[in-house]
């Protein structure tokens, strides 16, 4: 029987069968999807729109939803981490992030100059970033966040976390500032 059969077998696949997961997942201003808590691409023209998105241990594959075209095919990324294509990334500043910026500005002046930097060296990848900048504001006060960006701009570091320690007996938050790695 297998010699019959063995004109007609064809050599293994190189690659093993890929198991993937699926999801939907919408386009942030970014111009990002997040899996796992890492950032991949999305074409121009998809920010706001839902995408569908299928990822294992090695690739992210983000489709059209109606059609199911392939639109971006993304290595895994460690968690934090963006990958973004070149040709993904804006001509110019988007209209959304203009509307953020200046937002940002009205905020605060030192928190607006902060936003403003982060968007100068991280482009649309620190988009979230300034986000977090405003949820900060709006969580812990205009004031503590504002002398955070100053120092923040003083010692020149646009790649920030904010750690915020509150302190239970004077019920004072205090917002401490330290590098990424």
């Amino acid at each position: 029987m297998f010699a019959e059969e063995k004109p007609f077998l064809l050599p293994l696949p190189l690659e093993p069968f890929r198991y993937y997961q699926y999801g939907e997942r919408t386009v942030h201003l970014d111009g990002c999807v997040e899996v796992d808590a890492a950032y991949y691409s999305a074409p121009p023209g998809w920010i706001g729109k839902l995408v569908s998105v299928q990822w294992d241990a090695l690739h992210v594959r983000i489709l059209d939803p109606r059609t199911h075209q392939l639109l971006r095919e993304h290595v895994r990324q460690e968690r934090g981490r963006h990958r973004v294509r070149p040709e993904d990334n804006p001509k110019k500043t988007p209209f959304t992030t203009a509307q953020l910026l200046a937002r940002a500005g009205r905020a605060g002046r030192q928190i607006g100059a902060f936003c403003e930097a982060i968007h100068h060296h991280q482009g649309e990848a620190g988009i979230r970033r300034i986000l977090g900048v405003l949820s900060l504001a709006k969580k812990y006060g205009v004031p503590a966040v504002e002398d955070a960006c100053a120092a923040a701009l003083e010692l020149r570091v646009y790649e920030y976390r904010f750690g915020y320690s509150g302190n239970e007996a004077a019920r004072s938050p205090s917002l401490t500032l330290w590098r990424d790695r």
